[in-house]
């Protein structure tokens, strides 16, 4: 039987009571009428960790005793969409008032081979609890707030401890991708280190994670470079060998560190792919081969190449019109991860106010704009077609060389010169 916690041990928090919430809950309650509700769904996972751990509910995900045909039932009966997003593995999502509900039902492993997983419904709330990754993600609520911890999940989760439940070879037998999991969840939730024997489970393991899907390699790594302070998880994937499997461009982690240190000191948003430029050593050469290998999508792929690139050069000591015409090239964004990989590289810069200053100028840049349209080329005199363009590309030059000028005299002269160039 499930142990079953004192009444004093619950939860209570504001996205339990949310309207949305409550009409997934009384829909799914519904299909077993007269039974307790808690007995039949269940919140699960991060959104009863983190409100024990009093950090911020993202996605709210429930388990239940019902089969995923009945969940679909439930739900349609109650006027709610209901999405089919992983019937084989028993999950369905409810939109309600626009907002996605994760809905498993209970299940235990039959086969698994690491990579894939063959399921059968139950309705053993332990036996579900038993086959989940970390303690503290197998921690059930009523929607009572009452809870319920078939494996110790509570006391890990207060203390910021982050365990395998039971055996941890066992559970990276099961799915490889535990392996950066655990990493990733001690990076954001991991208050006492890394636990021993799951580290070293991890390093028997390591080899492993080579047969992962890079997509989901990517996914666990993205969001583990987006921790606060996510250094002692990466030096203990590189010490385990688990960072050379997944990442073999990731050696750099002393400028990995100092832009960690930076983000610390400035309070600037953190963005995985800046530190991760950071991880390779912001080469350019390896970007290109890191985008192609995780596949990353072509925004990232850009944001990534931009930042390891050289051209412009970025120094402590730009001028205000050199800043200006790199943050033109650059765009803000780049401009601020250029200065952010240049600082950290810099080994004077701890005593080089000049990065801060960079930075502090790009907060406050507004593009500038050519006042130079079309037709105002075709107005000078020039013929319609590529000669326009040209015309335009010529002008603008100039403008910028000109400290991007707002002079409109001087950019009709400017035009009227060019112009005669072409005509």
């Amino acid at each position: 039987m499930t142990p079953v916690l004192p009444a004093s041990e619950r939860i209570d928090a504001p996205w339990m009571h949310q309207s949305a919430t409550r009409a997934v809950i009384e829909a799914l309650a519904a299909a077993r009428p007269g039974a307790e509700p808690g007995d039949t769904v269940r919140f699960v996972g991060g959104c009863v960790r983190n409100t024990l751990m009093r950090i911020a509910v993202d996605d709210i995900d429930l388990a239940t005793v019902l089969s995923p045909e009945a969940v679909l039932g439930a739900l349609e009966a109650a006027g709610l969409r209901a999405v089919p997003t992983g019937l084989a593995h028993g999950t369905v999502t409810a939109i309600a008032e626009g907002r996605p509900f994760e809905i498993t039902t209970l299940r235990r492993d039959v086969q698994t081979d690491g990579r894939h997983a063959v399921v059968a419904f139950t309705d053993d709330w332990a036996a579900d609890a038993r086959r989940r990754d970390f303690r503290l993600n197998a921690i059930y609520a009523a929607p009572d707030g009452v809870l319920f911890d078939p494996v110790g999940g509570i006391a890990d989760a207060r203390a910021g401890r982050v365990v395998f439940i039971g055996d941890a070879d066992q559970r990276i037998a099961e799915d490889h991708l535990r392996i950066l999991r655990f990493f990733r969840f001690t990076a954001h939730h991991g208050r006492e280190g890394l636990d021993v024997q799951g580290l070293a489970a991890c390093a028997r393991g390591a080899q492993s994670v080579s047969a992962l899907s890079v997509e989901r390699v990517w996914k666990e790594l993205g969001r583990l470079l987006m921790a606060p302070d996510p250094r002692a998880a990466v030096d203990a994937m590189r010490d385990t060998g688990v960072l050379a499997q997944v990442l073999p461009e990731g050696t750099d982690v002393a400028l990995f560190g100092r832009l960690l240190a930076i983000d610390a000191d400035t309070f600037l948003e953190s963005h995985p792919i800046v530190r991760l430029a950071a991880l390779i050593g912001a080469v350019e050469t390896r970007a290109n081969a890191v985008a192609r290998r995780l596949r990353l999508s072509g925004e990232e792929r850009d944001r990534l190449v931009l930042a390891c690139g050289h051209t412009p050069r970025i120094v402590s000591f730009l001028s205000l019109r050199e800043a200006r015409r790199a943050l033109w090239a650059l765009g803000r964004e780049g401009f601020e991860d250029r200065v952010r990989l240049g600082w950290a590289a810099d080994p004077k810069s701890r005593t080089t106010p000049q990065w801060r200053a960079l930075l502090a100028m790009a907060a406050g840049w507004v593009r500038p704009e050519l006042r130079l349209r079309g037709a105002d080329i075709l107005a000078a005199g020039v013929a319609p077609g590529p000669s326009v363009g040209e015309v335009m590309r010529e002008v603008e030059a100039w403008w910028i060389d000109a400290d991007f000028t707002e002079d409109e005299l001087s950019i009709a002269e400017r035009l009227k010169a060019v112009a005669q160039a072409f005509t």
